[in-house]
């Protein structure tokens, strides 16, 4: 009987999973968090219909991401995700948008250290969702012939 209990207690996901979902980084929990940042780029994906939607601000400036903020409806996995992306993103004072356009879902599950294969796809709405938001910067800073197709990953 010990041991049932056990595996119906086991934790399915990484402890860096763990980490970010219990502790998200960059959340947007109230419009100030976004207003903090002046935004000039925003992008949403998903569906509710499907149950995870994602939306990203981000900071641009000199070509790089300086900061980043997000909501996120969904899963531990989709709320990990978006918070390791918005680590990933802004880290080392930013990163350049071009080597932002080249982060890859697998490059979020190499940093949870993995995700259940059935919650892979949270993953890459991420991506999308950063896609989006660079986009949305090249759209509004007059650089529309730099932007990207959201589902080149």
């Amino acid at each position: 009987m010990a041991d049932i209990e056990n595996k119906e207690k086991k934790w399915f996901y990484s402890d860096v999973v763990k980490e970010h979902f219990m502790s998200p980084k960059n959340i947007a929990m109230e419009e100030t968090d976004v207003e903090e940042i002046s935004p000039n780029g925003m992008g949403e994906v998903g569906s509710p219909a499907c149950g995870d939607v994602m939306k990203m601000w981000l900071k641009i400036e000199d070509d790089r991401i300086k900061a980043c903020r997000w909501k996120t409806f969904g899963c531990a996995s989709a709320i990990a995700s978006t918070s390791m992306l918005s680590v990933m993103v802004t880290e080392k004072e930013g990163v350049k948008i071009e080597d932002a356009l080249k982060i890859r879902p697998g490059d979020i599950l190499e940093r949870l250290h993995g995700l259940p294969t059935v919650k892979i796809h949270c993953s890459v709405l991420g991506d999308q969702a950063l896609r989006a938001a660079i986009n949305d910067y090249f759209r509004n800073s007059d650089q529309k012939e730099r932007m990207v197709d959201l589902r080149k990953a």
